[in-house]
């Protein structure tokens, strides 16, 4: 198996090209100023060795190159052991309800929303994590994983467009959720959601997986005072409307969502700009949960190759400092 041992070190490529901006910015001054003084041809017979900067930039660049390739240590894997690690089963439910587009929060229910499931999914990388969407209905979007870039980029995406119908059905999202993960042992289901649509079978639902051995723990999004519902018909953004062409104003339902997490030995939080509270106390509460024991095999020993490009690096800082890069002229 391949790695880099240190892959953030990609990031510092980025200083090539400000390097090599910076040298043709100069290269171009400096030519600037010469013609000022004096032509190519005249300035040429003037001077009769003449610095190649470009070959010395060039031989610079790649030096910077390697050394970051050396920094950052490509490795091969020698030696696979099996190792036991304990990981939690946790599965996140999003609704994408038209009334999760609502604005009482900022920039909308559905975005903040989805910036706290990406902040959960890095602080539990470790675990195996699901995602399922619902509003109407509810939909596996996604099974127990450790891709946790896949996990983030589902959950980036989803949108109310991706309902079939709408709605609010918070009990088949729980009901989804138990169905999704047969395994007996301590399991967590998060579930963001501004509760509008009061669903009466997601306390019964909630009450029988916490029997099941789930811990389910509800987020909610939006505001007491609510907002109207923005729609899109016919690639116009218009407010959602009641049957007499009145404006309908969405509210969160905390009362519903409080005793959904009640039923489900979990707890309830409300989302504003606290999203670094409610990660932290998630993962307290998590952390609490009884862990499945899983075999797996991973590489304990690597080979380091990073002398070879600092070698090269090397040869080329020499070769910067010390070659003769002055051609004659005539």
């Amino acid at each position: 198996m391949f790695r880099w041992e240190d892959s953030t070190g990609f990031y510092i490529l980025w200083i090539l090209p400000l390097v090599a901006a910076w040298m043709w910015w100069t290269y171009r001054k400096q030519k600037s100023q010469r013609a000022s003084f004096a032509s190519n041809h005249l300035f040429d017979k003037l001077i009769r060795h003449k610095t190649q900067t470009f070959q010395k930039s060039l031989v610079l660049g790649f030096a910077l190159f390697f050394l970051i390739l050396a920094w950052i240590n490509p490795q091969y894997g020698l030696k696979k052991e099996k190792q036991k690690v304990e990981k939690s089963d946790i599965m996140i439910a999003l609704d994408i309800s038209n009334s999760m587009n609502a604005t009482d929060i900022s920039p909308s229910r559905m975005e903040k929303a989805k910036r706290l499931i990406s902040e959960i999914i890095r602080a539990r990388k470790g675990d195996q994590l699901g995602l399922i969407l619902f509003a109407g209905g509810a939909y596996l979007q996604m099974p127990l994983t450790s891709d946790y870039a896949a996990a983030e980029l589902f959950a980036k995406t989803a949108n109310p467009g991706m309902a079939g119908t709408q709605g609010t059905a918070i009990g088949e999202a729980i009901d989804l959720a138990m169905r999704s993960v047969k395994d007996d042992h301590q399991r967590a289901l998060i579930i963001l959601s501004d509760g509008e649509d009061h669903d009466d079978n997601a306390l019964s639902q909630a009450d029988k997986a916490a029997d099941a051995g789930w811990n389910i723990f509800t987020i909610g999004v939006g505001t007491t005072e609510g907002a109207l519902v923005p729609v899109v018909k016919e690639g116009r953004e218009e407010y959602k409307v009641d049957d007499e062409g009145n404006p309908v104003k969405s509210a969160i339902n905390e009362s519903l969502l409080t005793d959904i997490a009640d039923k489900g030995k979990g707890q309830y939080y409300r989302l504003d700009d606290n999203i670094a509270d409610i990660v932290a106390d998630v993962n307290t509460q998590l952390e609490k949960m009884s862990k499945r024991t899983v075999e797996i095999k991973s590489f304990t020993e690597y080979r380091s190759f990073y002398q070879y490009f600092l070698a090269i690096a090397l040869l080329l800082i020499m070769v910067y400092f010390f070659h003769d890069f002055k051609v004659k002229t005539v």
